[in-house]
């Protein structure tokens, strides 16, 4: 263990990534709130970015990574429905996965991604790097992204609603929708 930073070696994940999610933990931890993930194309990097902040169990209340509707199937159908003829890497499926994993694990929030990782897209014919963002929380409504939001986006969310407000925030490319 370092005592200049209290790491164990050198660190695992970029700033890019633990930045972000520093804010997030900060933000969940001082309101006693709890967070859930599932994710798709990002295999685990967005619970290993929470988890890599120290105290995440105060606010980390698990994920699922699941790569295929098989899995997503076996692990969270019986949380919400998920309507037949979805698909992933699309917005209703972000939606599903949010709100599936927030059920599932009794959360106040939960962060949801679905999208192609690349190299090449997806079978159903999206880019490499198409991806949608979905968080739900404990206010009446879902933010939704698609393509090019990032961490950031979802500390946004968070500080937006930290009076409880009722507005769904939406944004494509980062830029608000209308």
């Amino acid at each position: 263990m370092s005592p200049a930073d209290g790491r164990y070696g050198p660190p695992m994940l970029p700033d890019a990534l633990t930045t972000p999610a520093a804010e997030i933990a900060e933000k969940l931890a001082a309101r006693g709130q709890t967070l859930a993930v599932a994710e798709s194309s990002a295999g685990g990097l967005v619970s290993a970015s929470l988890l890599a902040v120290a105290g995440a169990s105060r606010y980390y209340r698990g994920g699922f990574v699941t790569y295929t509707h098989d899995g997503t199937r076996a692990a969270l159908a019986d949380a919400t429905d998920l309507e037949p003829g979805d698909r992933g890497a699309c917005e209703q499926f972000a939606r599903f996965l949010a709100d599936a994993s927030r059920s599932k694990l009794s959360a106040d929030w939960s962060v949801s991604e679905t999208g192609a990782s690349g190299p090449t897209g997806n079978r159903y014919g999206d880019p490499a790097g198409h991806a949608w963002v979905a968080v739900a929380g404990p206010w009446a409504g879902m933010a939704i992204w698609a393509c090019g939001c990032g961490a950031s986006a979802w500390a946004d969310v968070l500080s937006q609603n930290e009076t409880g407000s009722n507005a769904t925030r939406i944004k494509r490319n980062g830029r608000r929708m209308k």
